[in-house]
């Protein structure tokens, strides 16, 4: 096992190797429930405060906790350590941006799914909003070109919901993801605005197994405005581009582009009946 720690492309052994810690991340972004939706996830001694100082004791700690998570990526200097906090107080920034477009994804969550009854259920139980909620967030972070933590930040979203969105993707306002499990939205991928995405849909890659990504190259699907994908479909290959006010179909599969308002389904199958024989 010495050897190996040793031999090992993977940094294995030492106290000298700088990493973010998953579990701190995991705190930031409770620290993150509870400045975004306060009344569900809030502390309760906390909410007592004016709302001004409740956001504001919320984001010094956000600040400090993911400052420090970040310089651990970067190089042990004083440069290293300023860009951290200027990367952190971007995105401290950016988060009432981002609230505001989460409100409209909860928008999009109501008035797309009939068993909803009221949005408090959505905050408090949808893996869906989840999975989108933290996406927003982690995407800012890669978009600013922070190693490792947007990933460890969406795959612990993944872990929890079985919804697998690659901080790298690109996604509009008003974005509705039903049931969930299953759906797997990959790095380039472009979704533009009110994209309903059902459990199993996937936009993928057409690439060979160990092919290294080509910066600036899309890999995978665009999509426009108004799309619904239902459960099961499959759409692959950066050159896959479905235009506005499209519908596809269950269990479709795609590496072709789709011209705006145009349902695609595939053809019914055949059902086979056998009569089951009773031994005797």
């Amino acid at each position: 096992m010495a050897a190996q720690y040793n031999d090992s492309t993977l940094p294995m052994y030492g106290d000298a190797l700088r990493l973010p810690s998953r579990k701190a991340i995991i705190e930031i972004i409770r620290s993150l429930q509870k400045l975004f939706f306060p009344v569900y996830y809030g502390e309760k001694h906390l909410l007592k405060l004016p709302p001004e100082q409740y956001g504001a004791l919320l984001m010094e700690r956000i600040f400090d906790d993911l400052s420090a998570q970040i310089a651990l990526t970067m190089e042990d200097t004083e440069e290293g350590h300023r860009r951290a906090e200027e990367v952190t107080g971007r995105l401290l920034c950016k988060l009432p941006d981002i609230q505001r477009t989460l409100q409209k994804d909860l928008d999009a969550f109501f008035d797309g799914d009939p068993a909803a009854h009221d949005r408090e259920e959505i905050v408090l139980s949808y893996p869906g909003f989840f999975a989108i909620f933290i996406y927003r967030i982690a995407h800012e972070l890669y978009v600013m070109e922070v190693p490792m933590i947007p990933r460890i930040m969406t795959e612990y979203a993944h872990a929890g919901t079985g919804i697998d969105i690659n901080p790298g993707a690109t996604i509009g306002e008003y974005f509705f993801i039903d049931h969930g499990t299953g759906i797997v939205v990959g790095e380039t991928s472009i979704i533009g605005n009110n994209v309903k995405l059902y459990q199993g849909a996937t936009l993928g890659a057409l690439s060979p197994a160990g092919m290294r990504s080509v910066p600036g190259e899309r890999r995978h699907p665009k999509v426009g405005n108004n799309v619904t994908i239902y459960a099961g479909s499959t759409l692959l290959g950066g050159e896959t581009e479905i235009g506005d006010n499209v519908i596809i179909g269950g269990n479709a599969f795609l590496t072709g582009s789709v011209e705006a308002n145009t349902t695609v389904s595939i053809k019914k199958p055949e059902m086979r009946f056998h009569e089951q024989r009773r031994g005797t």
